[in-house]
């Protein structure tokens, strides 16, 4: 996210639109961020969009309520991708019978012929709310910020199933960390979904990585939330914020890319090349003289 006027034209102007940002919310954090040296106008707002779990509506409620001790499954796969071809949502849906878990997922389209009892189909789901309940165990995603930062939030363990974009990127993060196990769309069995869900619902290091994750994003000094309205008021208030904008953005294209150090560096280079192989040459001259002078001599 970045705080910027919003234009339309040429990409060349587009850049420049977004050279003359004075902030930049980012909307990820240092929970599962690279440290990495970031301009002083970068601001990391990871999880703004997160909060505690509202009351869900009497049938969904209904619904968790009945899983009893094996609890729930959440499965959202982006608002992007509503539907999927029928012989992968077949190959998900078999998966999905297999657990004793319910499960709830936001899916439109054909009803896959594999679908069980246990399984509920939605068209859209209050998808915070329900994995911040106590009784959801997994989150089955396709690896969207958005949703990353809400199972960290309330510290959900997830299977990854990435699609496009920067999903397989955050979801290796989060694999790195213990916290998901990470799928391959168009390569996965009904037999290797159901082995994940058992291992994530069963197995406590994905738990206790997920809620180690979750204690790091929650303890920060203010919410990222209140983050975000600071920095957009402070620049509001100040007219900007120009003093925390790195230099460069006032170079010109010759300074930007060290054009002339460069230059003088390679007249620098060039010159003692030459010094020192016009050196070598008179060098080489003169030993190949003196050696004629003492073959003369002998003759």
């Amino acid at each position: 996210m970045v705080l910027f006027p919003v234009r339309t034209g040429s990409p060349s102007r587009v850049c420049r639109s977004l050279g003359k940002a004075d902030i930049w919310l980012i909307r990820t954090f240092w929970d599962l961020e690279t440290p990495r040296p970031t301009p002083p106008h970068f601001k990391h707002v990871g999880g703004l969009h997160c909060k505690p779990a509202n009351q869900l509506p009497e049938d969904l409620e209904a619904f968790m309520q009945s899983s009893g001790d094996a609890g729930v499954v959440v499965v959202s796969f982006g608002s992007m991708v509503t539907n999927l071809s029928t012989e992968r949502a077949d190959v998900i849906a078999t998966a999905f019978g297999r657990i004793p878990q319910k499960v709830i997922w936001r899916f439109s389209g054909e009803i896959p012929k594999t679908l069980s009892a246990n399984t509920k189909l939605s068209d859209w789901i209050p998808q915070n709310d329900l994995l911040g309940h106590p009784k959801t165990r997994a989150f089955v995603t396709h690896g969207g910020t958005n949703g990353l930062y809400e199972a960290v939030y309330h510290a959900v363990p997830m299977v990854g199933i990435p699609l496009f974009a920067d999903q397989r990127h955050n979801l290796a993060r989060l694999s790195h960390r213990g916290a998901a196990v990470v799928l391959d769309f168009n390569l996965m069995t009904s037999d290797e979904l159901t082995e994940a869900l058992r291992a994530v619902i069963h197995e406590r290091g994905y738990k206790s990585s997920m809620e180690h994750l979750s204690a790091l994003h929650h303890d920060q000094p203010v919410t990222p939330l209140s983050t975000a309205v600071f920095w957009v008021e402070f620049v509001m208030r100040h007219g900007g914020a120009r003093h925390l904008r790195l230099a460069s953005h006032d170079l010109n294209w010759f300074q930007y890319h060290s054009i002339d150090t460069g230059a003088a560096l390679l007249v620098a280079l060039t010159t003692a090349t030459a010094l020192c192989w016009g050196g070598i040459r008179h060098f080489l001259q003169h030993c190949s003289r003196r050696q004629r002078e003492k073959s003369d001599r002998r003759l």
